[in-house]
């Protein structure tokens, strides 16, 4: 049954007359609902909008939830259940303040269910585009343990830590992807047009004398540009489609995810990255409580690398069988010595999630070291490639010219 908002009156325990909105599905379940809130409703009444007054949404963008809204939600659920508020009451109230429509309709799915009687894991469990694997379960864990407060502040430090290091990594690569679609920019449009009048020119003078093979190669890149963009647009446009249609597969994605890993530089920030998720993801994994299998598999789904997904699915056999952790995973060159050793001496002492942390801690300010060098690194070398393409174009093109002035002289 569709939901609509609407208009009450109702006369709350210290006896003043509130009003407000709420969104339901009919008066009747509006008004049991403020009654299991400790209110007596006096007036409920379906809210009359004008087309002006109706919210435009955007399929695909207004209903959107950003990973930072889930961390402020997390944390204020978490005091707020810490405080004593029932999960339905906490819920309503988080309901009415967050300013997503994504999260706002999901948080009233999710009360709902939890109205009727689910629990908060399994309705959440209903919104996998907002609440992750990784989420539900340690939500389900909380809940087992009686530990939800605690279980949330933890979910809220492990996903503000992944934001925090995602958005290091892209302020890292901002000024080198505009250095780079700037030397994109000037190079095409000097092919697109500079080259052709230099080309007409060379035409015109028609000495006999044959142009330099720099100028003739530029020239024809010119003409093949120019005359032929109705078609490299579509074949780039495919050719990028293509891409990504193949890396959403399987193969496609281990195959990708390998080669990441071999890339100079960019290759060991990957697996630096990589590395830091496993660990801090399993690390909080098994201080909550989550069962170890369950935990692999978690881990596995977010961990953003497909071979370090397809090393644990075999070590996940492995720990089934009877091993421990940290064993089947130095059969796997993706996790290196140092992660290894950690891992057995936090097995042996009952202290992983301890010891998971600290080689989180650890890969995360490689990570940071690495994108801080990277970019002071990449900036010059960006400058010096724009530099030595626009010198390459522009002496390609006056070779004919200086070839002519050395015939007359």
């Amino acid at each position: 049954m569709a939901s609509a908002v609407y208009t009450y009156r109702v006369r709350d325990k210290a006896g003043k007359i509130v009003s407000g909105e709420i969104e339901g599905a009919s008066t009747t379940v509006v008004a049991k609902a403020l009654r299991e809130r400790g209110l007596v409703p006096l007036q409920v009444e379906e809210k009359q909008s004008s087309v002006l007054q109706t919210e435009i949404r955007i399929p695909g963008l207004s209903n959107r939830v950003k990973s930072r809204e889930i961390v402020i939600f997390s944390r204020q659920f978490a005091t707020m259940v810490n405080s004593g508020l029932s999960l339905i009451r906490a819920i309503t109230v988080l309901e009415e303040q967050v300013e997503s429509n994504g999260l706002r309709d999901v948080l009233g799915q999710v009360r709902a269910d939890v109205e009727r009687g689910t629990s908060l894991s399994a309705a959440m469990d209903r919104h996998p585009k907002v609440f992750t694997d990784l989420y539900v379960s340690m939500i389900r864990a909380g809940e087992i343990g009686g530990v939800l407060d605690e279980t949330l502040l933890r979910l809220a430090d492990i996903l503000e830590a992944q934001l925090t290091l995602r958005n290091k990594i892209r302020s890292a690569m901002a000024y080198p992807a505009v250095i780079g679609l700037l030397i994109v920019s000037v190079t095409t449009a000097m092919i697109v047009f500079v080259v052709p009048v230099f080309s007409d020119l060379y035409a015109e003078l028609g000495n006999g004398a044959s142009l330099p093979l720099p100028t003739q190669m530029l020239i024809l890149l010119s003409d093949i540009i120019t005359g032929f963009w109705w078609l490299l647009v579509p074949l780039l446009g495919g050719s990028v489609w293509a891409f990504r249609r193949w890396i959403e597969t399987e193969a496609g994605r281990l195959a990708w995810d390998t080669i990441k890993l071999k890339f100079p530089v960019f290759g060991k920030l990957a697996h630096k990255t990589a590395l830091s998720r496993f660990s801090r993801t399993l690390a909080v994994l098994s201080r909550t409580g989550v069962p170890i299998l369950q935990a692999i598999d978690i881990v596995a789904d977010t961990s953003g690398n497909r071979l370090v997904a397809k090393a644990l699915e075999e070590v996940k056999t492995s720990v089934r069988a009877g091993e421990s952790l940290a064993a089947p995973l130095s059969r796997h060159k993706i996790f290196p010595p140092m992660v290894v050793q950690m891992m057995t001496v936090g097995e042996e002492t009952g202290e992983l999630d301890a010891m998971l942390a600290k080689v989180a801690d650890f890969y995360e300010s490689e990570v940071e070291d690495t994108v801080s060098a990277l970019t002071s690194l990449i900036e010059p070398l960006l400058i010096v490639v724009m530099g030595v393409t626009v010198g390459a174009i522009l002496i390609a093109l006056y070779l004919p010219i200086f070839n002519i002035a050395g015939l007359v002289s």
